[in-house]
Formats: C-alpha cells, structure tokens, sequence
C-alpha cells in the first residue's frame, strides 16, 4: 500500500513538472496576455521561415494601445525603464511566434538575439537593458529559452523607440 502511495505521488510529480514546463501555461501563470502582434511599419514581414529556423524582425516596445516606450536610455529613461522596454518588447515578440507557429510550445530554442539600445553616447549598460527581453525569455521557455546574444547602443532607432531586437528562433513540427 505504501509504494502506491508514493508511486501514484511520483506519478503526480511527474505530471506536475511537464505541465509547467508548458511555454502557454508559463505565459498565463504570468498573468501575460498576448494580443496581435503590431504590424511591420514598412516593407518587410514579421518572420521569415528557412527550413527549421524562423528569423523574427526587429520589433519595439508598442504597447497594447498602439503607441510605444520612446526615448533614449542614459537620458529620457532610466536602466529600469529600459529593462520593461525590452520585456515588451519578448511579449511582441511572442504574439509573432505564436501567430506564426500557432502554439508557443512548437520553439525548440530561442537561438540569438540582436538587442539595440537607443541610448546616449556614454551609456555603457546596454546588456541590463536587453536583460529585460532575455530574462523574459528563459521565464517562458526554460532552458529552452537561454541564447546567444549580443547588446549593443544605438545612436538613434525608428520613431526614437527605445530598444529594437532581433531574433532568430529553431522550431520544431
């Protein structure tokens, strides 16, 4: 009777573990809604798909009301701000994967990500900005989530967003 005590407690564990290691489930356990991702404001598409990598554009920080974090790190805005700039914009980020793929579940590895800070010329704090898209990242996907990465200071960005990235994503069928 005790070992299908602790077979069916391990079973249970089991079950645990894989349902949150589920990306959707880590979204809404975040309390994190994706709404449509915004829309290319030029001549170009959201994602690109070359056999089992999927190559992200660069998307801002556009907030759910259609304007966007501006201004330039060092100066208009702080680390901090920054920090939630560049997490907005992982969120925008996901609304493409999981408009593209259909389930968030389908990444296999979130493989490099171009991070680039608006920000004044002696600002030397990019990767604390850029922290803000990886860290959510691993959040939702684990280890699947952890990638190569480079941040680097810009002197200025489209609509003087604060923060652009890039990122290219393995998926699996």
């Amino acid at each position: 009777m005790k070992k299908i005590f602790f077979l069916i407690a391990f079973i249970c564990l089991l079950s645990h573990v894989s349902f949150s290691q589920d990306a959707e489930t880590r979204l809404k356990e975040k309390g994190i809604v994706l709404t449509p991702p915004p829309a290319p404001i030029a001549n170009y598409v959201n994602a690109v798909r070359v056999g089992n990598l999927l190559f992200l554009a660069g998307k801002g920080p556009n907030k759910p009301d259609g304007t966007y974090i501006t201004g330039k790190v060092g100066k208009d805005l702080s680390i901090e701000q920054g920090y939630e700039a560049a997490r907005l914009t992982a969120i925008n980020h996901l609304s493409v994967l999981k408009t593209e793929l259909g389930s968030l579940d389908k990444v296999k590895r979130i493989v490099k990500v171009l991070g680039m800070v608006n920000c004044t010329d002696d600002f030397k704090n990019q990767p604390k900005v850029i922290n803000g898209y990886s860290d959510l990242m691993v959040e939702i996907f684990g280890e699947k989530g952890k990638h190569a990465r480079s941040a680097v200071g810009m002197n200025s960005l489209p609509m003087n967003i604060a923060v652009e990235v890039e990122v290219i994503v393995e998926i699996e069928d």
